[in-house]
C-alpha cells in the first residue's frame, strides 16, 4: 500500500509543471517552440532567465515537498529505516515519470532535471552537496548544462549505493539511463555543434 501512496504522490507531483504555467501566463506553447521542451533551460532560451528560474524553481521545489509528504505519511505510521529510504526513491522514480509524461500534457513533458535537484534536496544534504556541485562544475566548464546533467545523475548512482544500497541504487540507474534516452538529442546536437550554450543563453537573456 505505501508503494502504491508513494508512487501516486510522486506522479501527481511531477505533472504539475513549471513550463505550462508559465507558458500559460506568456501565452507560449513551449513544447512548440526553441528546442521544443517543456523545461527551465527551452523556458531560458525562448522567455529569457528570469522566467526561466521559475520554470525551475516550480520543478525543483515540486518535487522537495513530494518527497517530504510522503516522508510525514510514513513517520507518522511508524515507516522507518531501510523501507522509509526505499520509498522516498519510489517518490522521486514517480516525480520524474511525472514529470517527463504527465497525464496533463498528453505524456509529453520535459527532462526532468530540475526536479531531479529537488529530489537531491530531499533525499540527503551529502548527495545534494555532491551532485549539485558536479552539476555546476561541469555545466561552466563545458558550456553545456546536458553534460554537467549527466555527470550529475552518475554522481547520484554512485553516492545512492554507497550510502543507501543496491535497491535505491537500481532506481537511480533506471532514471540515469531514462535521463541519457530523453537527452539523446542534446548530445547529437553537440556532436553537430547546433546545441545552445550556456553562455549563448546568458547572452540573449542581458
Amino acid at each position: 500500500m505505501y508503494f502504491i501512496i508513494a508512487g501516486v504522490i510522486g506522479y501527481l507531483f511531477g505533472c504539475l509543471h513549471g513550463s505550462q504555467l508559465v507558458g500559460k501566463l506568456k501565452k507560449v506553447n513551449l513544447k512548440k517552440t526553441g528546442v521544443k521542451n517543456a523545461g527551465a533551460s527551452n523556458t531560458t532560451i525562448v522567455l529569457g532567465w528570469k522566467y526561466g528560474i521559475l520554470v525551475a524553481l516550480i520543478d525543483i521545489f515540486k518535487a522537495t515537498l513530494a518527497i517530504l509528504l510522503t516522508l510525514f505519511i510514513l513517520q507518522e505510521n511508524g515507516i522507518v529505516g531501510e523501507a522509509q529510504t526505499l520509498l522516498v526513491y519510489v517518490t522521486a522514480l514517480f516525480v520524474i515519470i511525472g514529470h517527463n509524461y504527465p497525464i496533463n500534457m498528453k505524456f509529453s513533458g520535459g527532462k526532468g532535471t530540475a526536479s531531479l535537484v529537488g529530489v537531491l534536496l530531499a533525499v540527503d544534504w551529502r548527495i545534494a552537496v555532491i551532485g549539485i556541485g558536479i552539476l555546476l562544475l561541469l555545466t561552466f566548464t563545458t558550456d553545456y548544462l546536458v553534460v554537467g546533467v549527466l555527470f550529475m545523475y552518475l554522481s547520484f548512482l554512485v553516492t545512492t549505493y554507497v550510502f543507501f544500497g543496491v535497491e535505491p541504487a537500481a532506481i537511480v540507474l533506471f532514471l540515469s539511463v531514462l535521463s541519457v534516452v530523453k537527452h539523446m538529442e542534446n548530445y547529437r546536437r553537440i556532436l553537430t555543434k547546433e546545441e545552445t550554450k550556456l553562455s549563448s543563453m546568458w547572452r540573449k537573456s542581458a
